[in-house]
Parts: structure tokens; C-alpha cells; sequence
């Protein structure tokens, strides 16, 4: 055989090998471990947004792409039982949200790659150890948490410029970033911040209580797994009580007065492309952390009214969004 057919017969030799592999690779159906803070109807929406984006990078339910789902419903003590339970069914990534879907999924496992879809500072957190390289197995998509909450306080003196005691309504397990950003906030707009904790949905009763007792005058709801979870209960206890509330874009959907924050199905859509470069071969740890860009504030006229309070117009014409 001389040298031309020689090359040609290895050459389609090395190309019959690699056949198998490719098609084991075309064939192959991935698995998704969901770690969710709320349950699946509090969900439905980033889910879908997930699943959206999945599906624009060629990934199918039921065909090359299984989905398992884990639920805490609002019990942040359950999340680290739940991400072991993902790692025991060895699926190819997770994905989960906040800090606290973000801790148990990092001390359940460190080889399983890890994409957080929503969560409010990676860095202040110690879920990441930089922006520009997370390094290890996670990689995530982060809002400006502090900058956030403190834009909502200037948003409820400007809707009410008598306003003096404003509450904090959060979870006192959780980071805590946002605290110092909206302390600095409040200190020049002249308003006094009281915090009130909720570690479970069972404490939002208590806390509103307490907010009335105290003759607090509005209420700032500070993104958490928990009251994610339990959006409509707070929002609809704010309303009980008569105390104008501001929140994440979800609490003023539920019933609340105000939102604004990130837009966070966008963000889980945005996932998908982190789940997707990490099943090509990327490592999560060389991804760098992508920061919010769309960003939404919502004004619900309906909880306006029943508050018996008007909206200033400087506030209107800014909404992306007006409930009636």
C-alpha cells in the first residue's frame, strides 16, 4: 500500500472509532437536578423561563433532557437534605437559586457543576470567590442586591415624603447584604429602619402584628428564599394591616403596592446558557458571573386604592408596569 492509501485507510480508520463515542454523545440524555426554594406553583414562571431557554439551545423534555425536581417549600432547613438527593441521582448539573439554594448545593457536592440562577452579591455571600473567575464547580447569575434595596427606600420617601418609620421584612438566616446599603440610605433621607425577622411563612402573622404595633408606617420586603415562597401571604398581610409595601416585582403581582428589582424569569432564561456551555465542556468555575440588566418597577393602582393613598405622578410615568 503506498503512502496516499495508507493515510487514507488510518484516517477512515480513526474516524470509524470516533463514530460510537459521537453517537453515545449525540444520543446521550442529560439530567438537570431543579434545587427550589419555594414550591412548583410559586415557580411555575422561572421554570418555564428555564425550560424556554433550554429548549433554544436544542435541549427537549423527554427526549434528550430529564428535569428532576426538588422542593423545599419555603423550609430553608431542607435544602441541604434535598441537594444530596440530586447528587445520589448523579445528575449532570444543578440549578438552583438564592444564597441558601447556593451553600446546600456547594456542601453537597464538589465535583457536580453547579449554575445559581438568581442571587443577590455571589462575592459578599462566599459563594464565589470572584466575579471574573468563580472557580470550583459553580458559576452564577447575580442582581445588585444592595443597590436595590436601598433604591426602594428612596422610592417609598418619595411616594411619601412624611413618611419616618419604615420596616425591613427579611429573613434573619439569610446574608444580611443589603442591610448596610439600606442604612446609609435611610440615614439620608431621615427615616428610621426596624428590622423584623421571618424565618418561616408561620412568622409573617406575628411580624405585621408587631409592624402596627410599633405604628410603622411602610414596609421594604427583602428578596429571600422564604418570602419568596410566601409572597401573596405578606402581601396580603400588608394590605390586612394598611401598611404600603414595596418589594420584588412578585410582591406587587400578589397584591403588594410597589416593586422593583430584577427581572428574575430573565435571569433564569439566562441560565440556560450557563447550563448549556457547562454540558459542551465548560468549566463552571472559568464562566464569569453575569449581573442583572433588566431591571422593573410596578405599581399596583388596585392596592393603591384599597390603601386609600394616591401615587405621586413622578412615580407613575417611571413604571415599566401599573396593576389596575
Amino acid at each position: 500500500m503506498d503512502r496516499r492509501k495508507l493515510l487514507v485507510a488510518l484516517g477512515l480508520g480513526a474516524f470509524a472509532g470516533a463514530l460510537p463515542a459521537f453517537a453515545q454523545q449525540k444520543g446521550k440524555v442529560w439530567r438537570i437536578g431543579f434545587l427550589g426554594a419555594a414550591s412548583p406553583a410559586r415557580f411555575a414562571r422561572p421554570v418555564e423561563a428555564l425550560r424556554a431557554g433550554l429548549h433554544e439551545f436544542g435541549y427537549v423534555e423527554g427526549k434528550n433532557l430529564v428535569i428532576e425536581f426538588r422542593w423545599a417549600e419555603g423550609k430553608a432547613d431542607r435544602l441541604p437534605e434535598l441537594a444530596a438527593e440530586l447528587v445520589r441521582s448523579k445528575v449532570d448539573v444543578i440549578v438552583t437559586h438564592q444564597h441558601s439554594g447556593a451553600h446546600a448545593a456547594k456542601q453537597a457536592t464538589t465535583t457536580i457543576p453547579i449554575v445559581v440562577a438568581v442571587v443577590g452579591d455571589a462575592v459578599a455571600t462566599g459563594i464565589v470567590a470572584s466575579l471574573a473567575r468563580p472557580g470550583g464547580n459553580i458559576t452564577v447569575s447575580s442582581f445588585f442586591s444592595q443597590e436595590i434595596n436601598a433604591k426602594r427606600l428612596e422610592l417609598l420617601k418619595e411616594s411619601f415624603p412624611r413618611i419616618r418609620r419604615i420596616a425591613v421584612l427579611r429573613n434573619p438566616d439569610g446574608a444580611g447584604i443589603a442591610l448596610p446599603a439600606m442604612e446609609a440610605a435611610a440615614g439620608s433621607l431621615k427615616v428610621e429602619l426596624q428590622e423584623f425577622g421571618v424565618r418561616s411563612p408561620a412568622d409573617l402573622e406575628n411580624a405585621f402584628a408587631a409592624m402596627s404595633k410599633r405604628y410603622i408606617e411602610a414596609v421594604v420586603i427583602v428578596e429571600d428564599s422564604v418570602l419568596f415562597a410566601s409572597a401573596g401571604v405578606a402581601s396580603s398581610l400588608a394590605a390586612k394591616h394598611r401598611i404600603p409595601s414595596i418589594g420584588f416585582v412578585e410582591v406587587a403581582e400578589a397584591g403588594g403596592l410597589m416593586a422593583y428589582g430584577a427581572n428574575f424569569p430573565a435571569m433564569w432564561r439566562r441560565s440556560s446558557y450557563f447550563v448549556d456551555r457547562i454540558l459542551k465542556g465548560a468549566k463552571p468555575g472559568d464562566l464569569p458571573i453575569e449581573r442583572a440588566t433588566t431591571f422593573e418597577m410596578v405599581i399596583n393602582s388596585k392596592a393603591a386604592k384599597a390603601l386609600g393613598i394616591n401615587i405621586p405622578q413622578s412615580i407613575l410615568v417611571r413604571a415599566d408596569r401599573v396593576i389596575e
